[in-house]
């Protein structure tokens, strides 16, 4: 499995951006999709996944309410609408990806995931 995030870029605070994940094969439809962010100096943190089970959609905490999550099997793409940017949002994004049914509990752990991109940057700043 490939998965290739692109859409990223320099935006002024309260901007919007829409990431995009292209992935092989069609785990978008199968399997778990997530997006993970990592600013510098900073942990990996989760902002979005999807339960399959329940189709319902996980945010982090700091992103909920801002940023949406949403998919296009037919594309095998998964997407990722930031509105309202903040400087915090800052990060290298990453999308992720596992042939698994994740549990809700899982969602959040990266470890979980056995597939990842490369990586798209946003910068947030005037």
């Amino acid at each position: 499995v490939q998965l290739q995030a692109s859409g990223g870029g320099l935006v002024q605070p309260g901007g919007s951006l829409r990431l995009s994940c292209a992935a092989s094969g069609h785990i978008v439809s199968s399997g778990t999709m997530a997006w993970f962010r990592q600013a510098p100096g900073k942990e990996r943190e989760f902002v979005a996944a999807r339960h399959r089970s329940s189709s319902r959609t996980c945010y982090g905490d700091s992103v909920k309410g801002r940023f949406t999550s949403s998919r296009d099997n037919a594309k095998n793409s998964l997407f990722l609408q930031m509105n309202n940017l903040k400087s915090e949002d800052t990060a290298i994004y990453f999308c992720a990806a596992t042939a698994s049914n994740l549990i809700l509990s899982s969602l959040r752990d990266a470890l979980r995931y056995d597939y990842w991109g490369q990586g798209t940057l946003v910068t947030v700043s005037s």
